[in-house]
């Protein structure tokens, strides 16, 4: 049996996305530091919804909302997710798995 199929569009609309503030690429060190996700302006017309984890972990910073919120936003879409995270001596590593790639690739 073959079965075959294909996408010809996803078309959504998220409910529950927080307003994302707007920051410049000249203020990135300052607003990554106190925003989760938010709106980075490059340019005049040049835009892109951004937001970040603090842990390869999926299930300890809850990083999905994060990502959830950036939906709303109709351009080019960034998430900086690190690969490893060490907790220190007596702490655990983190490793960013291979099923959280995929995941972020279907979001």
């Amino acid at each position: 049996m073959d079965i075959y199929a294909e996408i010809i569009g996803i078309i959504y609309k998220p409910f529950l996305c927080k307003p994302l503030k707007t920051f410049s690429i000249d203020d990135l060190e300052t607003v990554i530091n106190h925003n989760t996700a938010f709106i980075l302006n490059f340019a005049k017309d040049v835009q892109l919804a951004l937001s970040w984890w603090v842990s390869a972990k999926r299930t300890r910073s809850y990083p999905y909302a994060r990502v959830y919120d950036m939906l709303g936003f109709q351009g080019k879409k960034v998430t900086i997710i690190p690969f490893m995270k060490d907790e220190g001596r007596e702490g655990d590593r983190d490793y960013l798995q291979k099923d959280t790639i995929s995941l972020m690739s279907l979001l």
